[in-house]
């Protein structure tokens, strides 16, 4: 049987490491170091892209440092919009086929129900701005839409890595008051059911002629200020954490930011759900999930 060939991009990111952990036996995954697959420098990226010519490349690299990059316009640029561009072109040469994971923040979160995947993209941020036009980039640049597709995303949080989860555990440690924003309004998702859900579009692309954009993320509707409770709540039944901070609820306008934050980013999720024939679990019960890990990971 025919291994398919898989180049992952971002692979030491949270997605990139729950797409290593839940890779299919069948999959033939090509792991480039990131001094020879640097996105920010595309010419290199695509020789080896040419050269090997895998089936898919799933896209998990990204410049996500939000608030920077607003000063880092180049660099982000590169990174999100030309580089996914130049994959596109690459995979028109032979006929291959690209997974690009994009965001809610192509949104500007000014409606108050979930995002549609056809809607227009109009982002309030350079970060969402440059994600945005990697979108647009790679749409105009595939031969064959049919082998593409753009996986929209929100909150993404695990045991590992660089995340609000893990940054509120060691708030609720250190500190006795906490202000966090519950203004901005949207839906965490777990990495490791994204990263299964990356691996469903992969196997289904093709049999199910599965549309252009998808959405996914975690059920049910949250904020931040919501998350950092629960992740108090959670982590004291679990033992992870002895005490919590007390959280004060504050508007975004009391906590600057280099960069706007959408106040509305619910993904709707409905169309992608039926057509992989996958649920999604809510957002807490994922969370509990991701703390147990978090807890096997670190405290044995």
């Amino acid at each position: 049987m025919h291994k398919m060939k898989i180049l992952l991009t971002g692979s030491t990111g949270q997605l990139g490491k729950a797409i290593l952990s839940t890779k299919p036996d069948n999959i033939d995954l090509l792991i480039p170091e990131r001094k020879n697959f640097d996105l920010s420098r595309v010419e290199s990226c695509k020789k080896i892209i040419l050269k090997e010519k895998p089936d898919w490349i799933i896209n998990c690299a990204a410049y996500t440092a939000v608030d920077k990059a607003e000063e880092e316009i180049e660099l982000s640029k590169n990174i999100n919009s030309y580089a996914p561009e130049a994959f596109a072109k690459c995979i028109n040469e032979y006929n291959g086929n690209l997974l690009q994971i994009s965001t809610d923040f192509v949104f500007n979160g000014e409606q108050n129900y979930p995002y549609l995947e056809n809607q227009i993209t109009n982002p309030i941020n350079h970060y969402g701005y440059t994600k945005a036009l990697g979108e647009s980039l790679i749409t105009k640049a595939l031969k064959c839409k049919e082998n593409g597709t753009i996986l929209r995303t929100s909150w993404v949080i695990s045991p590992i890595g660089n995340n609000f989860i893990l940054t509120m555990l060691r708030l609720h440690s250190d500190k006795n008051f906490l202000n966090v924003v519950n203004d901005q309004i949207g839906a965490p998702t777990s990495s490791k059911d994204l990263a299964i859900v990356c691996w469903e579009i992969i196997k289904l692309k093709k049999a199910k002629n599965l549309p252009f954009i998808l959405h996914w993320s975690d059920a049910g509707v949250t904020s931040w200020y919501d998350i950092a409770e629960a992740v108090g709540e959670i982590g004291i039944d679990l033992g992870i954490l002895e005490r919590k901070a007390k959280i004060n609820p504050i508007k975004s306008i009391q906590y600057p930011t280099l960069a706007k934050r959408p106040k509305y980013s619910l993904l709707n999720t409905t169309n992608t759900s039926e057509l992989l024939e996958k649920r999604p679990i809510h957002w807490r019960e994922n969370l509990k999930r991701i703390l147990i890990d978090y807890k096997k990971l670190n405290l044995n």
